[in-house]
């Protein structure tokens, strides 16, 4: 019988680095930002006012949690549902203009993040990290 040997799983080392680079976010990101907030702001300055469901799939976030992480951003004044010109029964969302200060503002921290998060790696390991997650999403 093979022995499972819970460090050498890859769920559990991807949890792993979740936590850390959590932990980064929360210590370098500023406006009290959650990643899962920052993720929807930073597509939304990316693509701009999209539907819901469109933006629930642009960051890889089931229905339920864009839509709770949308409304905590228009709580915030941060992002706005507005009406489709197109079709008038769709529902769009976008950045409010405080939330594209917002945004800008934490672009440079959000940056940090990432290379602090990628800090231990070498260019071409993170490279090459990147092309393997590529691989797996």
């Amino acid at each position: 019988m093979t022995e499972y040997v819970l460090d050498e799983q890859i769920g559990f080392l991807l949890r792993q680095v979740t936590q850390r680079h959590t932990t980064i976010f929360a210590t370098v990101m500023g406006d009290g930002l959650t990643p899962m907030q920052w993720a929807v702001l930073a597509k939304l300055r990316q693509i701009g006012a999209t539907s819901q469901t469109a933006l629930g799939r642009a960051v890889s976030m089931d229905a339920a949690t864009v839509k709770g992480t949308v409304d905590r951003l228009v709580a915030r004044g941060l992002a706005a549902r507005l009406r489709d010109e197109a079709d008038r029964r769709k529902l769009m969302v976008d950045l409010t203009e405080a939330g594209r200060d917002m945004t800008l503002r934490n672009l440079g921290p959000a940056m940090a993040v990432s290379r602090e998060t990628m800090a231990p790696l070498t260019a071409a390991e993170a490279k090459r990290l990147f092309a393997l997650l590529g691989k797996l999403t």
